[in-house]
């Protein structure tokens, strides 16, 4: 039996190998007894198993006496917006995310659009025990609704965010490449980048569902998308992965213009037209804290997770938040990460800002991040993160997610991830060397552990 991952982030696995037809059936009806009655928004990404994934997840749902509204193929965020929009009693996107092909996973909304808090996923999970399978007569079953409407409402909500003015960003012209890596973003990207005035120069945009290459946007796995930036002379590239809740954006000269400074740059825009509170995860730049300084409004650091950051976002009443991996989250159009936000926000800064997007990497706090992941087999991650800790314990420590150790000149966190078998090391100092040396010697310090384990 193959290994499902299992937390606040969904049920994940890999289909036909923990991910099968049985599991989905066992996990959707524990939500639809969670859930108990009503509407319920499905959508799924563009992966070849989502079809098969969206007619068992209906089934289910349908056999339990709920309705179905069915978006097709659609970002995570439309579905999250959907059910906020619809008054939905919660929602489900059948997405992986950034994992593999062979990759296929569930995520819980709340009624609010929202992934499901601690307390409700305990709750939710608390009832996969249930002897009483709850499945209803004939004439009981609920009635399924297909929604072709989510997207056009999802991208009209971005257009009218308030900050944006369509003419200023219409009247630049943008030249834009978009890498859509053949998911959901297809069905929307190219169009809404149309909708603000942009020629587009599409990549990867086919509606195959296969991806041509890892799917997670992160440099390495982006050379080609880069060289291709460069050499179709484009204002910036834009891409997303295979369920659009991330942006990572790449400058006109062909680089990264790095995912910490997507969320970065949406914050310093944000606070520039409305002071607030700020929510980013443990994982996230210094530069967020920065920005908020110089506004002389205050940060927040959650766990690692959209539903940690939304939950910490809303105690704090945040005008803005995110995650480093190119999430950023707009509480006035939805409490979810959402690429379409995000892309808005950024062409905004752009228009206002007159410049390269290159030239405005380069107005941003000056820091340099690196990240590894360490695969830990059947290594309980948990002793790992303890040892660890005994070790720091002298130091400025925070162990709400694993360890972040904040030093002078640097910090450094570890922690398990929620979707993979692995422990993550993500370090953040002023230069890259010393970012690079750093995260080698943590990696050295972990492999000594496992090693003597």
């Amino acid at each position: 039996m193959g290994k499902l991952m299992v937390s606040i982030s969904g049920i994940r696995g890999i289909v036909g190998d923990g991910f099968d037809p049985h599991t989905i059936v066992k996990y959707t009806s524990a939500y639809a007894d969670f859930i108990g009655e009503g509407k319920i928004v499905i959508g799924r990404d563009a992966r070849n198993s989502g079809e098969m994934v969206n007619e068992i997840v209906t089934g289910t749902l349908l056999a339990k006496g709920l309705d179905v509204i069915n978006l097709g193929i659609c970002p995570t965020p439309t579905v999250q917006f959907t059910v906020k929009d619809l008054n939905a009693e919660g929602g489900i996107a059948i997405s992986a995310s950034h994992n593999p092909n062979e990759w296929n996973a569930l995520k819980l909304l709340n009624s609010t659009g929202q992934f499901m808090t601690p307390d409700e996923n305990k709750k939710m999970l608390s009832m996969l025990s249930d002897k009483e399978n709850g499945f209803k007569t004939w004439d009981m079953v609920g009635s399924i609704t297909h929604y072709s409407e989510g997207i056009r409402n999802h991208i009209d909500a971005v257009i009218g965010i308030k900050h944006i003015d369509l003419n200023s960003i219409r009247k630049r012209k943008f030249k834009v490449l978009a890498d859509c890596v053949n998911g959901a973003g297809v069905y929307v990207i190219p169009q809404l980048l149309k909708e603000f005035g942009c020629e587009v120069i599409e990549l990867d945009c086919e509606k195959s569902g296969i991806f041509p290459r890892l799917p997670e946007p992160i440099p390495e796995n982006l050379a080609d998308t880069m060289k291709t930036v460069k050499d179709a002379d484009v204002d910036l590239g834009i891409v997303v992965d295979p369920d659009v809740d991330r942006l990572v954006l790449i400058t006109n000269e062909g680089k990264p213009f790095g995912e910490e400074n997507t969320i970065t740059q949406v914050v310093n825009f944000v606070l520039s037209k409305e002071k607030g509170n700020v929510v980013v995860n443990l994982s996230t730049t210094r530069a967020v804290d920065d920005v908020a300084k110089d506004y002389e409004c205050d940060s927040f650091h959650s766990p690692v997770g959209e539903a940690n950051v939304v939950t910490k976002m809303k105690e704090t009443n945040a005008v803005i938040g995110g995650e480093g991996s190119g999430g950023v989250v707009y509480p006035a159009l939805h409490y979810g990460r959402d690429a379409l936000a995000g892309i808005a926000l950024i062409l905004q800064s752009l228009a206002e800002f007159k410049g390269t997007i290159a030239e405005l990497k380069n107005e941003l706090p000056q820091y340099s991040i690196r990240k590894k992941k360490i695969a830990i087999a059947d290594i309980n991650p948990d002793a790992i993160i303890n040892l660890l800790t005994k070790k720091y314990e002298k130091e400025r420590i925070d162990t709400q997610d694993g360890l972040r150790i904040d030093f002078e000149d640097h910090w450094v966190h570890f922690r398990k991830s929620n979707t993979e078998p692995i422990v993550r090391i993500i370090t953040e100092t002023r230069t890259d060397e010393e970012a690079e040396r750093l995260v080698n010697n943590y990696q050295k310090e972990i492999n000594e552990i496992i090693v003597k384990d």
